[in-house]
């Protein structure tokens, strides 16, 4: 995704998904090449189950003291813009403003959007403005 917004100047960008745990984890050398050299990318790495219902998931990280934490919180600081989704009608919102800072060439970087695996599962009535062709200033 980084090589592919250096080829195309910074004016289009890939979508990258993981798996929670190293699939996460193999993206943040990247999430911080991205921020640095200001290339945009989205990455959508899958997080822990918002009702942790079936926690631990194989792979996960674990921190006793905490369940709260994952592998994703990882990405706070490598990302220009970073948002956990815990439920589906969050999803808008989160998408709209990492391409608020995907198109921005002063703040683009890694956006990162977290989404756990339970939430990525949910049907939801998504506004069809959502899908609508826009063009970013």
């Amino acid at each position: 995704a980084v090589a592919y917004a250096r080829q195309k100047d910074r004016l289009q960008a890939w979508a990258v998904t993981a798996s929670v745990g190293p699939g996460s984890t193999n993206m943040l050398t990247g999430a911080a090449l991205a921020t640095i050299n200001r290339l945009p990318v989205l990455l959508l790495p899958a997080d822990t189950f918002a009702t942790r219902v079936s926690s631990p998931v194989l792979q996960e990280l674990e921190l006793p003291s905490s369940g709260d934490v994952t592998v994703n919180d990882a990405f706070k600081p490598l990302s220009r813009y970073f948002d956990r989704v815990w439920r589906p009608e969050q999803l808008p919102a989160a998408l709209l403003g990492a391409m608020r800072v995907l198109t921005d060439p002063v703040e683009t970087g890694a956006a990162t959007v977290s989404i756990p695996q339970d939430v990525q599962a949910e049907a939801h009535d998504w506004p069809e403005s959502l899908f609508a062709e826009r063009t970013w200033h």
